[in-house]
């Protein structure tokens, strides 16, 4: 019945098309001939009919030109049309040529090939409006009573595409007063209508005196120390901000309303878009079987969408929480139609139900973001850490290496260098028996090491947020804490790519730029929620917790990072260890996964990770009464996941 419906709505298309053209032919022959053809002529014109009709349906049904929808009609169907009109034409009159002896007046032709455009054009672009005229006359009015007044920053590309959708689409909805660029050329220019009224440093001033209710940023490639000075000149207004998302974000580089969202701190970090070499991804996932474990945390969560992006053969989802493995999965559902999908319940520390699942699938490629991630919580808790960051990655290693698994993709964090947790020794001693295994074993073993994520579940952001909407304080555990971030897709894309490069054995260290102050993030929090820091929201210091360090680092001293074809990605070139040292050590682990001797377990990990310098005492190096009282600081700052949700859990990192 569909297919019925498609073939009727293509043949009534056809012949709308051969209606027009012979109403562009009849149109060229009468104002040619001012309205009084001669009988010669005349007895021609069928001939000539037959030859424009045929010649134009073949050409335009070759462009595609009878499968579009009119009523979405654009720049790129004009350009279509332009196109189909030219070449048929040129059809037409070779053809005229040839079959034509006596004298015919070429301006006929001429005529014809304008008119063939201005009609099946304008018919086209007509619909079209028709259309959005009868979609902005039916939709109501803001709740609120009126449109918002809204003024655009950025008179370019995107301001361009976002401006046309809010005066072709959004009219009921919001009343644009006016573009604010920096370029000279574009002032008092107007583009879509709307005019180009000042410049950027003048928003204050315009924003006040046109009376505006929201400001858009419509400036993807602003960094973010030029996106922190325009908020700055912008918090006066009180008005709402409103950003599009990244220029790396940007779906085809197309810009819409929908993308809009509110300022967040991502925005004022504004880290450079990431460039990734696809076809190298692609050709790594497609047709492939993928396997993730912690599948349902923040970091495997975004690995499965990427994942999906390039076409595997199937996905495989490996979760120990119900619940998030529910969630991620039904969002791929959703998204991916055409990608095979399939969730496991399973514990990475389960190794029968690892052999089943891999005994099942057959992954070729296996993402492994599963693991602990709370360096407080480890340190009171060391004994789980070993189980699941340490054995958990040993067994999910063990059994790749059994199924000829292709490559395996270890996410690894900062705090596995020099560490002085629990929480990042134990990562640090995955990525030894990783590294020492990939010497034994067909399977690539490959581990990707940076910083904390923005915006994962359990992270510092949202408590943060929670405590700014409790009124404060807000809570840091030190004035000079810094750590590096990313964002989540980006730390996904540059591991997938990472993934690519790896030949077994490396550790890859992402470019996390610059490290930002912890309280500095606290502030400017308070500030894009509507406060002025430490006089409507106060900020507490409460001290270095044990474990935690005031600057994390990417790589060891007698480690060396080398660039790789990628300018965000370094390969850390990582000290041997010889197989029969490493699997005395983890002998000795095992027999303490019960956790009931913390101090023999940091004198274990001491012997595997020199390096290791666990603390000595609980470290408070600020004494703030007041800080004490506002009592402990959960998000300080330690925590902050490189890796994954909040759950104390074998799930993702």
């Amino acid at each position: 019945m569909r297919n019925l419906i498609i073939a009727y709505r293509r043949f009534f298309v056809v012949v709308v098309h051969l209606v027009l053209w012979t109403v562009a032919l009849s149109a060229s022959l009468l104002l040619r001939f001012e309205f009084v053809v001669p009988r010669p002529i005349l007895a021609l014109a069928p001939k000539l009919l037959a030859i424009t009709l045929v010649s134009r349906a073949l050409v335009h049904w070759r462009l595609g030109l009878f499968h579009g929808l009119w009523r979405y009609s654009g720049a790129r169907d004009l350009l279509s049309l332009l196109k189909a009109a030219t070449l048929s034409s040129l059809v037409v009159a070779s053809v005229w040529a040839f079959f034509q002896t006596g004298t015919f007046p070429r301006s006929v032709l001429v005529l014809d090939f304008a008119f063939s455009i201005l009609i099946v054009g304008g018919l086209r672009f007509g619909i079209r409006t028709i259309r959005e005229a009868v979609i902005q006359s039916g939709r109501p009015a803001p709740a609120t009573g009126g449109r918002r007044r809204v003024l655009v920053l950025g008179a370019g590309d995107a301001g361009e595409m976002l401006m046309r959708e809010i005066v072709r689409i959004y009219g009921h909805r919001y009343e644009p007063v006016g573009f604010l660029d920096d370029a000279p050329e574009k002032q008092k220019e107007r583009i879509h209508g709307v005019p180009v009224i000042g410049v950027i440093d003048d928003v204050a001033l315009l924003a006040k005196r046109e009376h505006v209710d929201e400001i858009l940023f419509a400036i993807p490639s602003m960094t973010g120390q030029e996106f922190r000075r325009v908020v700055e000149l912008c918090r006066p207004t009180g008005a709402s901000l409103r950003t599009l998302p990244g220029v790396d974000s940007l779906i085809d580089g197309r810009v819409t309303v929908s993308q809009l969202a509110e300022v967040a701190i991502e925005d004022l970090l504004g880290r450079a878009p990431v460039t990734l070499d696809t076809e190298a991804i692609r050709d790594f996932i497609r047709g492939r079987a993928v396997l993730v474990t912690g599948a349902g945390g923040s970091i495997g969560s975004e690995l499965c969408k990427q994942i999906c992006r390039y076409a595997p053969k199937k996905l495989i989802l490996v979760e120990q929480a119900e619940n998030n493995l529910f969630e991620i999965h039904r969002a791929l559902v959703g998204e991916f139609r055409d990608v095979s999908t399939t969730p496991y319940v399973a514990d990475i520390c389960d190794s029968r139900r690892l052999e089943a699942i891999f005994e099942g699938e057959r992954p070729a490629v296996v993402f492994h973001a599963a693991a602990h991630k709370h360096v407080p919580m480890m340190e009171e808790n060391p004994g789980e850490a070993i189980k699941n960051n340490v054995f958990g990655t040993k067994k999910v290693a063990d059994t790749a290496h059994r199924f000829g698994v292709e490559k395996f993709v270890m996410v690894s964090t900062d705090k596995a260098v020099n560490p002085t947790s629990v929480m990042g020794v134990s990562k640090r001693a995955a990525e030894i028996y990783v590294q020492a295994l990939s010497q034994r074993s067909k399977t690539h073993f490959i581990t990707v090491r940076f910083g904390n994520v923005l915006g994962s579940a359990g992270s510092v952001i949202p408590i943060f947020k929670e405590q700014i909407a409790r009124g404060g304080p807000v809570t840091v555990t030190h004035p000079e804490m810094r750590r590096y971030f990313m964002t989540i897709p980006e730390a996904c894309q540059l591991i997938l790519q990472a993934g690519t490069m790896g030949r077994g054995g490396e550790i890859f260290l992402l470019d996390m730029g610059e490290p930002v102050k912890i309280v500095d993030l606290a502030r400017d929090l308070i500030r894009l929620s509507g406060y002025a820091p430490d006089e409507d929201i106060a900020i507490r210091f409460s001290g270095v917790r044990p474990g935690e360090k005031l600057f994390e680092e990417l790589t060891f001293d007698a480690e060396k990072a080398e660039k790789t074809r990628h300018p965000k990605i370094f390969v850390g070139m990582f000290r041997p260890h010889a197989w029969d040292s490493v699997e005395r050590a983890f002998e000795r682990l095992h027999a303490l996964t019960d956790g009931s001797a913390p101090d023999r377990i940091r004198a274990a990990f001491r012997e595997l990770v020199p390096e290791y310098h666990p603390p000595t005492a609980p470290a408070r190096t600020v004494t703030d009464d007041a800080a004490k009282a506002a009592g402990p600081s959960p998000a300080m700052l330690d925590d902050e996941p490189s890796l994954g949700d909040e759950r104390i859990s074998a799930t993702a990192l």
